[in-house]
């Protein structure tokens, strides 16, 4: 009998097989053990939910003891339904929102359980880097704002200096910042929002109201996760992992109708 994991690793998905195939892959060598992972599919019925060689990557988690759901979610209703409906399945302590287009470096999930603990905030994510921005240095958007304290409740909101903390996740900007550091120590540092991989203390994100804002939404929109994230921080505080681990695929989006973005949209409680 296994232990009761820790982290749901939830990654909602639509018509990207090969990626989804190759981020499963990169959880099979996660030093983090046991993991429940639950990958959501909105694409048409008339298309397998998990490739062969998603299949595969599956069977390989399962014999090393990890829980594996495949399920499909239609209708479309835009990312904040497809992420509620992700939300609504954890039963873990902590909620991994995984996108279907990430690569990770095999102790991430053990850096960010270990980070979240210690920080005891709502959430920790690690900004996804584009090495094919490898040779792209911007020296001018390697600003860091490290936490030299606790991590603290903190109001962000898009206008605002702190806003600004985003372009330090463009490109391969913390990959840069990681080579010019020279350190390895794992460190938090403010954030405005993180895409692509964020680990929440599921209880706190549900306290926020979780995704349950997608109703006040068109289904088509971005920023979802941005939202999530914003009023997470605002009550229990929220940071970036540094240095990152995960790594982008760098595939086009699969949202480009981006005229409604959440945060910008939506009017957040006090």
């Amino acid at each position: 009998m296994t232990d009761s994991p820790m982290v749901d690793v939830l990654i909602p998905t639509y018509r990207r097989p090969a990626a989804l195939a190759v981020t499963l892959t990169s959880l099979v060598g996660q030093s983090h053990h046991p993991l429940r992972i639950v990958v959501s599919s909105q694409s048409p019925d008339t298309e397998a939910i998990l490739s062969d060689e998603a299949l595969a990557a599956t069977r390989v988690l399962r014999a090393q003891g990890r829980e594996v759901e495949a399920v499909r979610h239609l209708p479309r209703r835009g990312m904040a339904e497809h992420r509620q409906s992700l939300l609504d399945r954890a039963t873990a302590s902590y909620a991994l929102f995984l996108d279907d287009d990430v690569i990770l470096e095999p102790d991430l999930v053990e850096r960010l359980v270990r980070s979240i603990q210690a920080a005891d905030c709502g959430f920790i994510g690690s900004a996804l880097v584009g090495l094919s921005f490898e040779g792209d240095r911007r020296p001018d958007q390697e600003a860091v704002e490290f936490w030299d304290g606790p991590v603290t409740p903190e109001v962000v909101r898009p206008g605002t200096p702190a806003w600004d903390r985003h372009r330090l996740h463009n490109a391969a900007n913390l990959y840069h910042l990681r080579r010019r550091l020279g350190e390895e120590r794992d460190r938090l540092y403010r954030v405005a929002w993180i895409g692509g991989c964020v680990l929440f203390d599921t209880a706190r994100l549900r306290d926020a109201g979780g995704f349950r804002f997608w109703t006040e939404l068109p289904p088509e929109h971005a920023g979802e996760d941005v939202e999530a994230q914003l009023r997470v921080a605002a009550r229990w505080g929220g940071a970036g992992l540094f240095p990152s681990g995960a790594y982008h695929q760098e595939l086009p989006t699969t949202i480009p109708d981006r005229r409604v973005d959440a945060p910008h949209v939506l009017a957040r409680p006090a």
